[in-house]
């Protein structure tokens, strides 16, 4: 295994781990925006539909974060793989607006990716996976 294989195999798995962490962040945001609701609503002291009014819906956090975090994984397993180059390349750009650990992760893999060895790497498992003609 060379150098920029196992970089490529950790990168996945830090991927992996940023995925799983970005799902939970999207429960918690969707738990306290719950939360906060709920408290706003007891303290404003409204009812019924007034209190529906009220109550802003923050689902669409926690989903925006949840398709994140599946990209994310998406991203770790393109890596694992050696596949789709580009689309490694830009989620390891998005990433970097995750502050903190999805900055460094993606600044590492933008790194990683830049390499001409590893451009090399994606390129023969491109060719491997591709289908093969029909023969005649």
């Amino acid at each position: 295994m060379t150098q920029d294989e196992k970089r490529l195999r950790l990168l996945s798995i830090f991927h992996y781990a940023l995925g799983a962490l970005a799902g939970l962040h999207g429960l918690l945001v969707l738990f306290a925006m719950i939360d906060i609701t709920e408290a706003l609503a007891e303290v404003t002291s409204l009812t019924g539909p007034e209190r529906q009014r009220a109550t802003p819906s923050f689902a669409f956090i926690s989903v925006a974060i949840w398709i994140f975090a599946a990209l994310v994984i998406t991203t770790a397993r393109f890596l694992a793989r050696r596949r789709h180059y580009l689309f490694c390349l830009v989620m390891a750009a998005i990433e970097c607006a995750y502050m903190p650990f999805g900055t460094v992760l993606g600044v590492f893999t933008i790194i990683v990716l830049m390499r001409d060895s590893v451009k090399q790497l994606f390129s023969a498992g491109e060719r491997w996976d591709s289908p093969r003609p029909a023969q005649t």
